[in-house]
């Protein structure tokens, strides 16, 4: 039997509960509210399957990310977009950050058997947005203000059932 995983920070519960939030709003105006079933998160790896045979393989490999650097903040600063009519996404926005890219290379290094492009940022729309929904909803959110920062010092590795469930956690470390 195949499950779903990937990994992700995750910011603290205060920060989830104010993402909430925009989510709820876009669940009530704007007829999306998938977001609203995972909670706010930046991905580090995106979902991929695999045998859950094979999970303590991806535990391992997971295991073996080198997180030999120190806790480091990320800001939150508004808002962002995917204008893609067949997949609109709004999202908040963190700002550029060295330390979160060097974190995604780790990450890369060891789970590289996928190509992606990172680009971070935490859902509060996509799915079941429509183009239509899409453009009303950016019209408010793009000017739209919001910013907050917090200590990321572990990645999460997550599994599918019925909804993510973290299974690993790996510490940032300076050594």
């Amino acid at each position: 039997m195949k499950k779903l995983y990937f990994i992700a920070i995750y910011p603290p519960q205060q920060i989830i509960d104010e993402l909430k939030e925009f989510k709820l709003d876009f669940a009530l105006n704007y007829a999306s509210s998938k977001a609203l079933k995972n909670e706010a998160h930046v991905t580090l790896f995106p979902p991929f399957s695999r045998e859950v045979d094979l999970e303590e393989d991806i535990h391992n490999a997971f295991q073996k990310i080198d997180t030999q650097m120190a806790p480091f903040e990320i800001t939150l600063n508004g808002f962002g977009s995917f204008a893609k009519p067949e997949n609109p996404v709004i999202y908040v926005k963190p700002e550029d950050n060295e330390r979160l890219r060097v974190l995604h290379q780790k990450v890369k290094d060891i789970f590289n058997f996928m190509n992606y492009s990172f680009n971070p940022h935490m859902t509060v729309g996509y799915r079941d947005l429509t183009w239509e929904n899409y453009l009303k909803a950016w019209d408010v959110y793009k000017g739209k203000k919001y910013k907050t920062k917090f200590l990321v010092d572990k990645i999460i590795l997550l599994r599918h059932d019925q909804q993510w469930i973290p299974i690993a956690e790996k510490k940032l470390i300076t050594g």
